[in-house]
């Protein structure tokens, strides 16, 4: 997972209707560009809106392009999703684990979660984790509410500490991407970044050139 694209389509132009249809659009072109995986993070759906648009980005995506899903475990298995993202006020990781342990899902599922403290990031570790999704790194609109940005000085100490792979989030361009990796992240994470731009290909090229990878 060294490029993973966060989706938000009520940042898209359009009816409800329309940005759904353009949230599609951009997964599938994200999945071609060679964006490893997706995280549908559309809170606000029902779980039926959000199973259809799963299923649907699931056709849309390449094979090798993972799609986990913000939050709802039951989603993500009933749609052979790779895995599911938890937020630190989501259902605990540990649950989260015991729950597919009693599907006998263990090893076939991914489980993800976000963090924006040294202290969660080694909590969702011990709780099970196969990945943390650190930041806001540098600033960003979209987690001004976290407050000010980590920076790379506690994104290192977290990757530092760590066992599992640690995912770079919030203000990631490839100008800076490179020094997400050298603090130690194993990849970055972005909403605008893949969402708005006109070419993404060649931010695609750009961000793997600027990580070396």
């Amino acid at each position: 997972m060294k490029l993973c694209y966060v989706t938000d389509r009520k940042a898209l132009a359009g009816t409800a209707d329309e940005q759904i249809r353009g949230l599609l659009e951009k997964i599938e072109s994200c999945g071609r560009a060679g964006v490893d995986c997706i995280q549908v993070r559309e809170k606000d759906l029902s779980g039926h809106a959000l199973s259809e648009l799963t299923g649907e980005a699931l056709r849309r995506a390449p094979g090798s392009c993972r799609i986990v899903v913000n939050d709802r475990v039951d989603v993500a298995l009933a749609t052979g999703a790779a895995g599911v993202h938890l937020g630190e006020q989501s259902l605990p990781v540990s649950e989260a684990r015991r729950f597919l342990r009693e599907q006998k899902m263990e090893g076939k599922f991914l489980v993800g979660a976000s963090a924006h403290s040294l202290e969660s990031a080694l909590a969702a570790e011990e709780a099970g984790a196969d990945y943390v999704i650190y930041g806001p790194v540098f600033a960003t609109p979209s987690k001004a509410r976290y407050g000010a940005p980590q920076g790379l000085e506690k994104l290192k100490a977290v990757c530092q500490r760590s066992r599992i792979p640690v995912i770079a989030i919030g203000g990631v361009m490839p100008a800076n991407a490179r020094e997400c990796v050298e603090a130690g992240a194993a990849g970055v994470a972005a909403i605008r970044l893949f969402q708005d731009t006109t070419d993404l290909p060649g931010v695609v090229r750009e961000l793997r050139a600027a990580m070396g990878r």
